[in-house]
């Protein structure tokens, strides 16, 4: 087994391949079909995915909703603007956060000041900062929710209103009560419920697991060697409920298809700590996961997958790749790039799994 360093997941994209504008419908995206067993290729479109699914397959969606996580301040001595990227919650008015922006502890960020809404820079560990908001619990999340923007990623430069975005850059089955992700897991933002219910009347059971996508996600690898990369803890849950359900189809040799790699790395997650084929792990957990999947991960839960194209030298590239071996998604991604795939968050997806094609 080769150890895979950095370098060897980068790749030349065009930066007119990056996708800015979601495609609509949801499911006319194009969907590039990877057989993990021997290599070959299709072209098809995302509507076209029920092919690909058949009765007793499972489907395991991530169902955490996006919030607004985007806040634009100034600070309150100088005026200078600042931007504060909410990551995880830690008390009730007391979070996480990137900044960008020139701060330093005890500075004040003002936000709004009619309803006396700023907050005061804590301290400072690693990648993120603390900071103390003026409001807590309720009163902060109505804050939030009016004065918020929706977290796209940089490289979308949206022409659209703030009210289209908090839709589009959503799945449709994100549940009200698991608010909590600062990304959208992309890959569910394929699906219609039209298209969800084509797949469920094949027989194809959908269950809904949650992962709040934070800066584990999407943080770049700074260190050659992969050894060395820490990722972000994310808080994962999968109810006892669905357990049993997986632990059942996975005894039965039925497949467990993810939908995004955020759903693949709370699967995957959950089985480490169980015998999923011994028939533990039927009360499910829920506990913050740091779980890093790379070439030389033997997955334990996921057969297959359902997930966008994502970026050079990132974690979500080296779990791909995993699952379907190196050589397989390189050659994928020239592929696509030839063809002329749109990438990233609002781009085109792939599906990958074992005996897709013949």
């Amino acid at each position: 087994m080769k150890n895979y360093q950095l370098s060897d997941f980068d790749y030349y994209l065009p930066p007119e391949l990056i996708a800015q504008e979601a495609m609509i419908p949801r499911d006319h995206s194009r969907l590039l079909v990877l057989d993990s067993t021997n290599g070959k290729i299709s072209h098809q479109h995302f509507f076209d995915l029920p092919k690909f699914l058949g009765p007793g397959d499972l489907l395991v969606v991530n169902d955490s909703k996006v919030f607004p996580a985007r806040l634009l301040g100034k600070k309150k001595i100088t005026g200078g603007g600042v931007e504060v990227f909410l990551h995880q919650k830690i008390t009730d008015d007391t979070w996480e956060c990137l900044i960008g922006g020139k701060v330093k502890s005890e500075m004040e960020i003002e936000f709004d000041l009619d309803n006396n809404f700023f907050a005061t820079v804590l301290d400072h560990k690693e990648n993120t900062w603390r900071v103390k908001f003026s409001l807590g619990g309720e009163d902060l999340m109505k804050a939030i929710f009016k004065f918020g923007l929706t977290p796209l990623p940089p490289y979308i430069k949206s022409t659209h209103d703030e009210s289209f975005e908090r839709n589009r850059y959503q799945t449709v089955y994100a549940d009200d009560a698991k608010l909590g992700s600062v990304a959208a897991p992309t890959a569910g933002l394929h699906f219609t419920p039209d298209l969800l219910k084509e797949i469920s009347d094949k027989g194809v059971e959908i269950l809904n697991i949650t992962l709040h996508v934070g800066l584990g996600t999407f943080l770049p690898v700074k260190t050659e060697n992969l050894n060395d990369h820490k990722m972000h803890s994310e808080y994962a849950e999968i109810s006892p409920e669905v357990a049993q359900k997986i632990v059942i189809a996975k005894k039965g040799g039925r497949r467990i298809f993810a939908v995004g790699t955020t759903a693949c790395r709370t699967l995957e997650a959950w089985a480490n700590d169980f015998d999923l084929l011994g028939g533990e792990g039927m009360q499910g957990f829920s506990k913050f996961t740091d779980i890093f999947i790379r070439p030389g991960y033997q997955f334990k839960a996921v057969d297959g997958l359902i997930t966008n194209f994502h970026l050079p030298k990132s974690t979500l590239l080296m779990l791909i790749s995993a699952l379907a071996g190196k050589e397989n998604i390189t050659k994928a991604y020239e592929i696509a790039v030839k063809e002329q795939y749109r990438f990233f968050s609002y781009g085109d997806a792939m599906i990958i799994a074992p005996k897709l094609l013949p």
